[in-house]
């Protein structure tokens, strides 16, 4: 099943963080796309991935879902 989820990303700056969180939760499988909104630091997916293997890939990338 298709959802679209938010996360609420800390720390994100500059385009490499899109670029680095972009990369890392495209990753998953169950991925269709991934959005980040720098200024209100939001990170949306659309898919089936669940939260903690999202959140898990945000870490890896560097970062820390709020």
């Amino acid at each position: 099943m298709t959802t679209t989820a938010t996360y609420s990303v800390s720390g994100m700056s500059c385009d490499h963080c899109v670029q680095a969180i972009t990369s890392e939760v495209g990753k998953l499988a169950d991925v269709e796309s991934v959005s980040v909104d720098l200024a209100s630091k939001v990170v949306t997916v659309v898919g089936a991935a669940d939260a903690a293997s999202v959140a898990a890939a945000i870490d890896e990338a560097g970062f820390d879902v709020d």
